[in-house]
């Protein structure tokens, strides 16, 4: 009975023991296969998201003119679904189109502070221009950080168009977004410019997107990739090959876009003008533009890309009506100038009548 007793006095600690690691072992497999199975479901539910927002939420986006609501959504769910790039495949694609627009939000921003200090400057308030001005470069900063993030995923994603290879696109959408990261690119050197600030950006950009422009179809993207290339011809010295003329492509890139109601070619045409200090060959791309719009409307799956384009002609044209009257674009006048000849109105001769 007590050689049992002695026994059992020593096999009650080591079960005691043994009890203690079985627990903590059943309490580590379980915890992580929550740790598992939280991982997979997140992993699933950023899978979703990346498929849905590129297979229906871009193409929605890009079929709508609300620039505004394209803007908050962008700088709102960019976070989101970025996020989702820890537990999955980094959405390189979908964040081209997020810093993108997110980019044009503080842009937009940007221009407006540009405008406050030109009417402070009309008004002889220097405190006021030069606060603003401060304020459009750090806007101009803010957007060039990001127009930056959207090129550096669009390298990601598409291959370094250093390189001098066209990627294989699967559709037209895929396609889309190439070219919009090519205009990141050049809008991130552009913004770094302006903001007086040193982002990083390298500053062979602007060729690097000159030439990857070949891999796309001018012709079916309303002439917009040719458009692109030939302001890059005219504002990059000895970038235009020999026996080009950059604006007469402009021309021709602008007349596809009018027809196709995708006008972003005047765009660029405008900048080239703006480059060259051509302020008659600028009235005349904002004339042709406010006629456009007027008379083709904008394509229904692209609808997005024309408003813009529209915005930026009229942030052009309102930069230029502050700095001669004080005040922006009247509406409804988009195309016409303070300086304009009044048109010739038919008169009655009442005399006749009496």
């Amino acid at each position: 009975m007590k050689r049992f007793q002695k026994a059992a006095g020593q096999w009650l600690p080591g079960l005691a023991k043994l009890r203690g690691v079985t627990a903590a072992v059943v309490a580590s497999v379980a915890l992580s296969g929550c740790g598992v199975v939280n991982h997979m479901v997140y992993k699933t539910t950023g899978d979703v998201l990346q498929g849905f927002s590129r297979n229906h939420t871009v193409p929605y986006l890009l079929s709508t003119d609300d620039l505004a609501m394209g803007c908050a959504m962008s700088e709102a769910t960019a976070p989101l679904l970025m996020s989702f790039g820890r537990v999955t495949n980094e959405p390189d694609q979908i964040a081209v189109m997020l810093y993108l627009s997110a980019a044009g939000c503080a842009d937009e921003q940007a221009r407006e502070h540009e405008l406050t200090g030109l009417a402070a400057l009309g008004n002889m308030d220097g405190n006021a221009a030069e606060d603003a001005m401060i304020r459009q470069k750090r806007a101009h900063a803010l957007a060039a950080k990001r127009y930056f993030r959207s090129w550096q995923h669009h390298n990601a994603y598409y291959g370094e168009p250093s390189n001098g290879e066209c990627p294989d696109f699967d559709d037209d959408l895929d396609e889309f977004i190439y070219m919009a990261g090519l205009l990141s690119g050049l809008q991130a050197l552009n913004a770094e410019i302006q903001s007086t600030s040193a982002i990083g950006v390298p500053k062979n950009v602007g060729s690097v997107v000159g030439r990857a422009t070949s891999c796309l179809d001018s012709d079916k993207w309303w002439g917009a990739p040719m458009a692109l290339r030939a302001t890059i011809w005219a504002m990059i010295p000895g970038a235009m090959p020999e026996g080009e003329n950059a604006f007469e492509r402009l021309e021709m890139s602008d007349r596809q876009g009018e027809q196709a109601g995708v006008r972003l070619s005047h765009v660029f045409h405008a900048i080239a003008a703006m480059n060259k200090g051509d302020n008659e060959r600028l009235r005349d791309v904002i004339r042709r533009h406010a006629e456009s719009i007027e008379e083709t409307p904008s394509n229904e799956e692209w609808a997005f890309v024309d408003a813009m384009s529209t915005q930026m002609i009229v942030a052009i044209s309102d930069r230029m009506w502050v700095e001669n009257t004080g005040y922006r674009t009247p509406l409804g006048r988009l195309g016409t100038f303070w300086d304009d000849e009044p048109e010739d109105v038919e008169t009655m001769d009442l005399d006749d009548l009496l």
